[in-house]
């Protein structure tokens, strides 16, 4: 007796991520809204567990970061960690202050330990996409570096992964002063595919000149609904930083990476701009007037670009480009 045939599963439908000037409080109070996001210290946020104030500061117009989602959203705390999901996708937040954990390595190792363990025991165990914000990323000497400590502990924290798993993420300093890490992701029921550029090196895959434990992260993630989720992308090819202190040249680098990795998808970069959100990090805050022009001119189409006050992890690098792109329906 043969068995019944059953129905394919549903694709779920895309998360909606962008930017709006409409006040947090009201954008709290729709049902859809999975998370928003705001930056610097005069951002309005209200007491919210899907209200998240990222300490970076906005460099033009004082935007709000939405996450939209399909289905009813539930909120609550794990610990540490606070968090929002429609069942589909998975919002979550973690900010951990260095002094209770001896300084930036143990304050990642214990975020990245709390988030992975809360992630794959979810509904929505597929990490696809993380943000990590820390104070005086340059500072220190070789392997002393804050950034170099900061990659020690998230390996310690996540523990062993497939190499081929490894998220979409950003790394970015804050630039006030304040030492809390603020780490934040999405995750899904349904698995992503990581993607890689083939102009860079894969950065696990860093010489030991980079510190001694290399950066875990993916280039890009595609996910179930073809959103691609960009990783922090700036002005390197193989694995060496390129146009050292010409901002110009180093967005043009940058740029070409992005559109190499869209190709990697079979996506034609010249799709990118109009389905397209990006953040644009600034090492010099004076830089944001040209660095927009810049980008409106090869992307005039761009659906949203947010340009923030951040140091980039390599001292040399002046501009780092992250976001997601949707084809169109």
């Amino acid at each position: 007796m043969s068995s019944p045939m059953t129905e394919p599963e549903p694709l779920p439908l895309p998360l909606g991520i962008g930017y709006e000037r409409t006040p947090a409080s009201e954008l709290l109070g729709q049902a859809d809204v999975l998370a928003v996001i705001g930056f610097g210290a005069s951002a309005a946020l209200p007491d919210d567990l899907r209200a998240l104030r990222v300490g970076l500061e906005p460099l033009d117009a004082s935007l709000l970061e939405v996450w939209r989602a399909s289905a009813p959203v539930q909120t609550g705390r794990a610990g540490d960690l606070r968090w929002s999901s429609d069942g589909e996708h998975l919002f979550f937040a973690i900010e951990v202050d260095e002094a209770t954990h001896g300084g930036i390595t143990g304050a990642a190792e214990h975020a990245y330990r709390t988030l992975a363990a809360f992630v794959a025991a979810s509904a929505t165990p597929h990490l696809l996409r993380l943000w990590n914000y820390l104070d005086a990323i340059n500072l220190g000497e070789g392997d002393a570096e804050r950034y170099r400590q900061f990659c020690d502990g998230r390996a310690r924290g996540m523990g062993a992964h497939p190499d081929t798993r490894y998220p979409a993420a950003t790394a970015i300093g804050r630039q006030d002063g304040v030492r809390v890490l603020q780490v934040y992701g999405l995750a899904a029921r349904h698995a992503g595919v990581p993607v890689e550029n083939p102009r860079q090196v894969s950065a696990w895959r860093y010489p030991r000149q980079y510190g001694p434990t290399a950066p875990t992260f993916a280039r890009g993630m595609l996910t179930a609904t073809s959103q691609l989720l960009i990783s922090g992308t700036a002005a390197v090819v193989g694995h060496a930083s390129q146009h050292h202190d010409d901002l110009v040249a180093q967005i043009d680098e940058t740029l070409a990476n992005l559109a190499s990795l869209l190709q990697r998808i079979d996506v034609d970069p010249s799709r990118f701009a109009a389905h397209s959100f990006l953040k644009a990090y600034l090492r010099d805050p004076a830089d944001a007037s040209l660095v927009a022009q810049a980008l409106y001119a090869h992307l005039p189409s761009l659906g949203g670009l947010l340009l923030l006050a951040g140091d980039i992890c390599r001292s040399e690098l002046l501009v780092e480009i992250d976001g997601v792109h949707r084809n169109a329906d």
